[in-house]
């Protein structure tokens, strides 16, 4: 952890104003990771925005090709291959001894999955920016426009293990499945990007946006500790998390993780669910 920055809670962030502070006092001493993300939307745009302004120094990573694997039938986003996420973690200036700080302008939905890989694969120090792009401008923080030139890192991807995982065999196993996707398609009511609509058996619901405050900022541990244990999510239960493609489930794990509540990671989630069409589905209300 970096002298002088606080936690909200574990792995939930510095502030912008806490950023800044640091960037200016000590730049080499953090590494700043830029995710935006453009749903469903042109795979440039996002870049383009990157290029247009963003974080100085902060390096644009891709989630598509960096964050995941092509799809198949592990879902839409499947974890990527360990040697492409070193490699582009690399080419992005981490490294292992020095802390990351990872931002995007969709709530936190595609840091939070940089966040659990980078965690996932072994580094001890990667956090959230609270409320992204939007707090960053709104607190004044500067803002360069181009590409950045990075020093290469040295980050060594351990292959997994720092934060669980359950497979697809596992997940009907797992006490507390919660779905972070839209109430809607939760039920089954709708279903806008995958073939088949409703839910794991059992799942419950928490969608991403239950998790931010209406400044886009994480809820208070206390808050998010409440929403969960409503949907049976507490200390030491069982829990697993999934949502569409595996990406915004990540969103979910990092709220839990404030919360005191370690969760696994369903990577395929609803996308990799479906592939087969021999595993069972639930609609309506529980």
């Amino acid at each position: 952890m970096c002298p002088g920055w606080t936690h909200v809670a574990v792995h939930v962030s510095p502030s912008a104003a806490e950023l800044t502070d640091r960037m200016v006092g000590a730049p080499s001493e953090v590494t700043v990771l830029d995710v935006r993300y453009v749903q469903g939307g042109d795979p440039a745009a996002a870049l383009a925005a990157y290029h247009a302004g963003h974080v100085p120094g902060a390096a644009y990573v891709d989630l598509d090709t960096a964050l995941a694997a092509p799809p198949g039938p592990g879902g839409r986003h499947p974890l990527p291959d360990v040697g492409v996420f070193e490699a582009a973690m690399r080419d992005a200036g981490v490294r292992s001894g020095r802390p990351v700080v990872v931002y995007d302008d969709w709530g936190g939905r595609a840091a939070a999955r940089a966040w659990w890989l980078l965690r996932f694969h072994g580094h001890d120090d990667v956090r959230v920016l609270d409320g992204g792009w939007t707090a960053w401008q709104a607190a004044g923080g500067a803002v360069e426009t181009g590409a950045v030139g990075v020093s290469p890192g040295d980050f060594a991807a351990t292959g997994g293990g720092g934060m669980p995982v359950v497979e697809a065999d596992g997940v009907l196993d797992v006490a507390v499945v919660v779905d972070a996707r839209a109430p809607e398609r939760w039920r089954g009511e709708v279903e806008p990007i995958d073939p088949v609509a409703g839910r794991v058996p059992g799942a419950v619901n928490v969608p991403t946006p239950d998790n931010l405050g209406p400044d886009g900022r994480f809820r208070p541990a206390s808050e998010l500790a409440e929403l969960y244990a409503a949907v049976g999510a507490v200390p030491g239960a069982d829990v697993a998390a999934y949502c569409g493609s595996g990406v915004t489930a990540a969103h979910d794990v990092l709220a839990m993780e404030v919360a005191g509540v370690r969760a696994a990671l369903y990577p395929g989630s609803w996308s990799g669910w479906i592939t087969d069409p021999e595993r069972p589905v639930e609609t309506g209300l529980d």
